[in-house]
């Protein structure tokens, strides 16, 4: 049987209808746009959720010249009424802002003028219009022969408007996705101000003073602040992650997921790919990251029984995560310990922020965590506040990797302390290591998941021990190594030539277990002869650790063997 190609990266509507890649059907985003009308319609959604896709779906709907056999057999062809009136019957001008980018405000100003610059040349019909006057062609002209000046640019968008609205006599429809990258790059880059005032004025002539619009679509990550670049702006329809208007048009739900799988025969993997892909909520519907779909759907086709992996979370950096983990006080690492042990934080959220903002506080951290993704609502309280989750295991991940990150740079880099710990081990000092160790759990943020069964969670500290002891760059560390009659949990040839350390770890099931867990640890390593490797390295001088943890407590045993 064949089957359609995965649109993996493919965000261009044409394409994926013209060259046969499979597509889930969003075009009832069209009749509802239209349904519900707004002149200027905002849509914020993380990133990877098919904005771009949806965009340039609009974008052949309703220009002139628009091929109608991309949407045979698509929703929208049942509304013959609506198609009649509206397909194909506008001109468009269509931009993405994603490529605007630069150190500084004039590599990113030089960005925006060649993509205005590249939709003119789209356009460039317009310079040989017998409707338009060439005094009315002057700032088209100098934008192909590359003259432009900073005024033409703050009212490009509108010239191209009326400039279609002449040659057509028909109001344009402008089309702008990832309005908010400009803004979030020169916020990264420290040019924050100057682009602001750029964007401000290059939406305020487009779309608040705009004679020649019929309607426009925006799309982006953040719902910035309206004071912020969208001033005086009174026919503006924001439609976020928190609006039931259009909820099910961005991402996949149940029934889409369902329908891919079936059409590849992999309807065994549905439970697989909810967990890992699914729990976002947008207004009112359940949704999945269509990206991460359709790449492990990809990735099954040629690999049978491939694990999921984190596809979202690897296509750009993850600098919020990054932040708000570093800028977590006691009380947030206790909250951040919750949501990854699955349980949910009730928060106050601002879905309208400017990027000036994001820092300021913790609390804003929480609100942009909501709007991009990295966390979700299971609901609200009765005074209007927010239960957020982590949607599913992929941004788990997110969150852990962050926090091995946040504490590589805090403890383990921070060689002083962490000489003076190693040294403990070298000298037996049992009620050191305790001690150090002790202090360190304490201000770390615990990535242990409290419904894991013991043996992962003595995984996770066998792995906060490996990192720790690791510091000590001249020492050998081994781990899970064959020795005697079984495999020790930590063996360490240190620089002395013979000595060797033995750690065996253990989770206690209380804080009372926890001198009762050190002793088993030893007896095993005695038991199972796990000094035997070290001693065939010519090690004699063995000192072994029992060590049990219970949470953010250890006890450490020691014994010369």
């Amino acid at each position: 049987m064949d089957r359609k190609k995965l649109p993996v990266g493919i965000e261009d509507f044409e394409e994926i209808r013209k060259e046969g890649f499979y597509y889930a059907d969003k075009t009832g985003l069209i009749r509802d746009l239209l349904n519900s009308w707004g002149k200027v319609n905002l849509f914020t959604r993380p990133r990877r959720f098919g904005k771009t896709l949806s965009v340039s779906m609009l974008k052949n709907f309703f220009e002139f010249g628009a091929d109608k056999t991309l949407f045979d057999g698509l929703a929208i062809s049942r509304e013959t009424e609506l198609c009649e009136r509206y397909m194909g019957k506008f001109p468009v001008v269509y931009i993405s802002l994603k490529g605007v980018d630069g150190l500084g405000f004039e590599d990113a100003f030089s960005m925006l003028r060649q993509i205005l610059r590249t939709e003119m040349f789209r356009l460039s019909f317009l310079a040989d219009s017998k409707e338009i006057l060439d005094a009315e062609k002057s700032a088209f002209k100098r934008f192909l022969d590359e003259k432009e000046t900073r005024e033409d640019v703050y009212g490009s968008l509108k010239m191209l408007s009326r400039l279609l609205y002449l040659h057509y006599g028909q109001k344009a429809i402008l089309l702008i996705d990832e309005y908010d990258v400009p803004l979030d790059k020169a916020f990264q880059h420290g040019y924050y101000k100057e682009m602001v005032a750029l964007i401000r004025s290059l939406f305020g002539q487009a779309l608040k003073t705009n004679e020649y619009l019929y309607f426009a679509v925006l799309t982006g990550c953040l719902r910035i602040s309206k004071e912020s670049i969208f001033t005086g702006l009174n026919n503006f329809k924001v439609m976020s992650v928190a609006d039931a208007r259009f909820d099910e048009y961005f991402g996949f739900t149940d029934e889409d997921v369902r329908q891919l799988l079936a059409a590849y025969q992999m309807d065994g993997y549905f439970d697989e790919i909810k967990e890992w892909y699914d729990g976002y909520r947008f207004g009112a519907v359940d949704v999945y990251c269509p990206w991460n779909v359709i790449n492990h759907v990809d990735r099954l086709c040629g690999e049978p029984g491939a694990k999921p992996q984190a596809y979202w979370i690897n296509t750009s950096g993850n600098e919020m995560v990054k932040r708000f983990v570093e800028m977590a006080d006691k009380t947030t690492q206790n909250e951040i310990e919750r949501l990854i042990a699955g349980e949910d934080i009730e928060k106050k959220i601002r879905l309208e922020l400017t990027y000036e903002e994001i820092d300021k506080s913790i609390d804003n951290l929480w609100s942009v965590l909501y709007t991009t993704g990295y966390l979700t609502s299971a609901g609200d309280t009765k005074d209007g506040a927010y239960r957020l989750v982590i949607p599913n295991r992929e941004v788990r991940e997110v969150f852990i990797l962050q926090i091995q990150e946040w504490f590589k740079e805090n403890f383990v880099q921070d060689e002083k302390p962490m000489h003076a710990f190693c040294r403990a081990f070298l000298d037996g000092n049992a009620e050191g290591i305790e001690s150090q160790l002790n202090v360190i759990l304490s201000k770390m943020i615990s990535i242990l998941d409290t419904k894991a069964r013991d043996e992962q969670k003595e995984n996770f500290y066998h792995g906060l021990l490996l990192g720790l002891l690791r510091s000590e760059h001249s020492w050998l560390v081994m781990s899970n190594i064959e020795s005697g009659d079984g495999f020790g949990d930590i063996l360490i040839e240190p620089e002395e030539p013979d000595v060797g350390i033995i750690i065996e770890v253990k989770y206690a099931a209380s804080i009372t277990a926890l001198e009762k867990g050190g002793r088993r640890a030893m007896e095993q390593i005695k038991a199972r002869r796990y000094d035997e490797k070290l001693r065939n390295d010519g090690r004699e001088n063995i000192i072994a650790y029992g060590i049990a943890f219970y949470k953010k407590r250890c006890k450490v045993i020691c014994e010369r063997l």
